[in-house]
This record gives C-alpha cells, structure tokens and sequence, in this order.
C-alpha cells in the first residue's frame, strides 16, 4: 500500500469518526432537551396551587366545601335591635253581619302565611267578599274575590306546615283559622274558620285562632244554605282590620 492510500484512507477514517461523533452528540442534545421539558412541566405541576386550596368560594355543594358554622358569623347572625318572631304578635278583626271575628295570628308558626294575610287585609282586599262555603258542624270559608270558591289573589305560595310548631300539634280544632287551598303549596286568599274540632289531615297551613267571636262562627255556620253550601243570603265580610297583640 502506497503512502498516498494510507493518507487517504486515514482521513477517510477521521471524516467517518467525526460524522459518527456529531450525530451522537445531536441526540444528546435532542435527549437532554426533551428531559429538561418534562422535568420543567413535572416542577411547575408539583408546585402550582392546587385548585381545591384555591380560596375562592366553591359553587355548588361538594364533599370538599368547607362544613357550614354551627354558629352564625357575625356578618349573618340577627341584629339584636331585630325582634324574633313569635306567636300571637297580631290580632285580626273580622267585621262580619252577623257581627265581630276575632282571632291571633301564628306569626312563628308560618310568617308567610300571616304576612299575606295582613298584607291582603291592610290593602282592603277582603272588604266586602263572603263566606261562599258554609258547612255547619265543620267551617266556614271566605277570602274569594268570585266568591265562588275558585279565585284569588293571582298568585300562590308555599305551605307552612311544620310538625314541631304548636299550631300544627293543637290540629284543627274549633276556631282555628287555616288557608284553604286546591293542592300542595297554592294558598293565596281563602281561608277557613273551624266550627267544630274536625280531624283532618295536616294539608292546610294554620295562621290563627280565634279568641272572640265565636258566637258569631256559630251564627254563619247555622245560616240556611242552597247548593255548593253557598249560604242562601250573602254573608260579607264588610272589613277586616289588623292590630298588634302583644306575646304570649
């Protein structure tokens, strides 16, 4: 072999060792790149806040929502100069031809209740409608503007129907004055005065009962009536009037 072939065969060697030597030094490269990401993307996972320990006020009720206080914040607990309801707070006049009603009103046992029916009678919505069911031994019912058992004041509400409460123990008994309704949750206007204690089911919210004037429940509970026990002479309701009484 001459000297020129050893020349040329010993660069053919250097170029070969040197190609071989930059492709391997490209894929480290390209390996240390790819890890140097990951671990960058691993770093920046462990260390980002984790959403559930964001402070930010959860939504919508989850395992992980913070347990509500037993005891109110003072942000939300009642203000001291605010009384609490309790009942008896009211006292309801119903003047009627056959003479005066008088009952007090469940403010605690269903304050909805008792403050649409004040809010009806301060407006005078019950001036001058009837008793358009009379049914003796059982109750007498008003409150319809028809005066067909079938109207109201053109919305409806939620019951009030809470079995720990002392109106819903004492039941439907004689001068208890209770909404009447046409189903679950659609009281508006009518109402009921009981006649006779009467065991019914607890399907209708009781606001009231009477103290005075229960002679005159007697007198429209005896009055002849005609069909659908609609009394054969009109009984109104010329005005009713609303009182504060105190507690109990």
């Amino acid at each position: 072999m001459t000297a020129v072939s050893r020349t040329i065969i010993a660069l053919a060697v250097i170029v070969i060792l040197a190609a071989v030597q930059g492709a391997s030094s490209s894929r480290q490269k390209a390996v240390f790149s790819l890890y140097d990401k990951s671990s960058t993307a691993a770093l920046e996972a462990a260390f980002a806040p984790s959403p559930s320990a964001s402070p930010q006020a959860s939504t919508s009720p989850s395992a992980t929502a913070p347990a509500a206080s037993a005891e109110p914040s003072p942000s939300t607990a009642p203000s001291a100069s605010k009384p609490s309801l309790k009942n008896f707070m009211h006292t309801i006049t119903i003047e009627t031809a056959k003479g005066p009603i008088v009952f007090q009103t469940y403010d605690a046992d269903a304050p909805e209740t008792v403050k649409n029916f004040i809010a009806l009678a301060q407006k005078g919505f019950y001036n001058g409608l009837i008793f358009h069911r009379v049914i003796k031994d059982f109750m007498i019912q008003g409150g319809d503007p028809t005066g067909t058992g079938s109207g109201g004041p053109g919305y409806s509400f939620a019951d009030e129907l809470d079995p720990q409460t002392p109106s819903y123990q004492a039941g439907y008994v004689r001068g208890t004055v209770a909404m009447a309704n046409s189903g679950p949750n659609t009281n508006g206007s009518q109402f009921f005065i009981m006649h006779k204690d009467t065991p019914l089911q607890h399907n209708y919210t009781i606001f009231g009962k009477v103290i005075s004037g229960l002679g005159t429940v007697d007198a429209i509970a005896d009055s002849p009536t005609a069909a659908g026990d609609r009394p054969v002479t009109p009984i109104k309701m010329t005005k009713i009037t609303v009182g504060n009484a105190g507690s109990q």
